[in-house]
C-alpha cells in the first residue's frame, strides 16, 4: 500500500497481514500524526464515535500499548484520516458510517489495550472540541 493508496473495503484497511508490516505501520502512523487532529477538530461535534476515535488515538500514543495493537489502531485511524474511502465523508448522514465501522472493528480487536485513562482523556478532549 503506497502513501496515496486506499483500500476501498474497511476489512482490507484492518488486514493484519498488511496493517502490521513495519513499513505500513510507519506510513499509517505518519498519516495519523499529521491528519488526525485537524480532522477530529472539524468533525468531533458531528460524529458520534469521536470519543472512541480519540481513545484509540491516546492508546496508540501510549508507550505501554503493545506494538501489534498500535499497528491496528494506526490502520483504523489512517482510514478515518484519509480523504478517500468506501463512502465519501461529504455525503450527509452516511459519509462517516464506514469510518465508524472501522473504528468499531479496531476497538473489537484491540479494545483491551484502550485503558480507562485513554477513555478519560478522550472524554475531556471531546468536551473541549465540542465547546469550540
Amino acid at each position: 500500500m503506497t502513501a496515496k493508496a486506499k483500500p476501498a473495503d474497511p476489512a482490507d484497511a484492518l488486514d493484519p497481514r498488511k496493517a502490521l508490516v513495519p513499513s505500513v505501520v510507519k506510513v499509517n502512523e505518519a498519516r495519523v500524526s499529521s491528519g488526525f487532529w485537524p480532522k477530529i477538530t472539524r468533525t468531533a461535534a458531528r460524529i458520534p464515535f469521536a470519543d472512541q476515535a480519540l481513545a484509540a488515538w491516546y492508546a496508540a500514543r501510549d508507550p505501554e500499548t503493545p506494538m501489534a495493537a498500535k499497528g491496528m489502531i494506526f490502520a483504523g485511524l489512517a482510514y478515518f484520516v484519509l480523504p478517500i474511502d468506501a463512502i465519501p465523508d461529504i455525503f450527509a448522514g452516511i459519509g462517516y458510517t464506514d469510518d465508524a465501522a472501522v473504528i468499531t472493528a479496531v476497538l473489537a480487536m484491540v479494545g483491551a489495550n484502550i485503558k480507562r485513562r485513554h477513555r478519560d482523556q478522550a472524554e475531556d478532549a471531546v468536551q473541549r472540541l465540542k465547546g469550540k
